[in-house]
C-alpha cells in the first residue's frame, strides 16, 4: 500500500470511526432511505423539498461511509503507551519535547485523523510533523512558517 494512503490511528480513534460507520449503516442510512421513500409517495418530486433534502443527506451519508471504510481499511494502529522508545527516533506516536524561542513545548505526532494542534497533537502530514519525523534527540529542525523560519531543538523523545 502506498504511504500516502496509510492512515495512522490510535486504538480509541479506530474504535470511534468503526462505531460511526456502524451507526451510519445500521441507523442513519436506513432512516434516510425511509424518508426518501415516504417523500416519493407524496407525488410530484420536482417541488418536494423533503425529497430533495433527504436525497442530499443520503449523498452525504454515502460519501462519509466510503471515507470511513477507506480510513479503516488503510489504517495502521499507533501505540500510545507512554514508554520511551528504544530507537530514539521521532516517529508517528512519539511525544517530543522541543525548545523553540527559549521556550519548551511538547508535541505528540499523530495521524491526520487525530490532529489537534491547539492541544499539541500534530499530524505526521503537517510541515512541522514531517520535519520532526526521523530526527533524534539533540537534532535541530528548521520549519518555514508565515513569520519566517522557526528553529526547533529536540530535547527529548518520549
Amino acid at each position: 500500500m502506498p504511504n500516502d494512503e496509510l492512515q495512522y490511528l490510535t486504538h480509541d480513534k479506530r474504535a470511534k470511526l468503526e462505531k460511526e460507520l456502524r451507526e451510519l449503516k445500521e441507523t442513519k442510512i436506513p432512516q434516510t432511505a425511509k424518508r426518501i421513500d415516504e417523500a416519493r409517495q407524496m407525488g410530484d418530486l420536482s417541488e418536494n423539498a423533503e425529497y430533495h433534502a433527504a436525497r442530499e443527506e443520503m449523498s452525504w451519508l454515502r460519501s462519509r461511509e466510503k471515507e470511513l471504510v477507506f480510513i479503516i481499511d488503510n489504517s495502521q494502529i499507533i501505540e500510545e503507551d507512554g514508554k520511551k522508545r528504544s530507537n530514539n527516533v521521532v516517529s508517528v506516536g512519539s511525544t517530543i519535547e522541543v525548545k523553540v524561542n527559549d521556550k519548551k513545548k511538547s508535541f505528540h505526532i499523530v495521524g491526520a485523523q487525530e490532529a489537534d494542534p491547539a492541544n499539541g497533537r500534530i499530524s505526521n502530514e503537517s510541515p512541522l510533523g514531517q520535519a520532526f519525523l526521523g530526527k533524534e534527540e539533540g537534532d535541530k529542525v528548521e520549519v518555514k512558517v508565515p513569520a519566517g523560519v522557526q528553529t526547533y531543538k529536540i530535547i527529548e523523545i518520549l
